[in-house]
């Protein structure tokens, strides 16, 4: 099945559910699983890892949409 969203989209829809539009990275990537959002990935890093590199580091693409919080938090802007 083709990806429908793109990955910072998953995340954001699925913040937009969460109180506070804030989730651990494991959990979104849990419920980005259960709902199916992403089905197609490439490489061998764990769905967790991919939104932490997508949305937290500083030359991400998608960084101004995102907040991080340590040790293990993001919040939608």
């Amino acid at each position: 099945m083709k990806n429908l969203l793109k990955l910072h989209e998953a995340v954001a829809v699925v913040l937009l559910g969460k109180q506070n539009r804030t989730s651990t990275f494991e959990e979104i990537a849990q419920e980005i699983e259960n709902r199916n959002l992403f089905p197609e990935r490439k490489g061998g890093i764990t769905l967790a890892e991919q939104i932490k590199l997508r949305t937290s580091i500083s030359s991400s693409r998608y960084k101004h949409m995102f907040d991080f919080s340590k040790p293990n938090l993001l919040t939608l802007k």
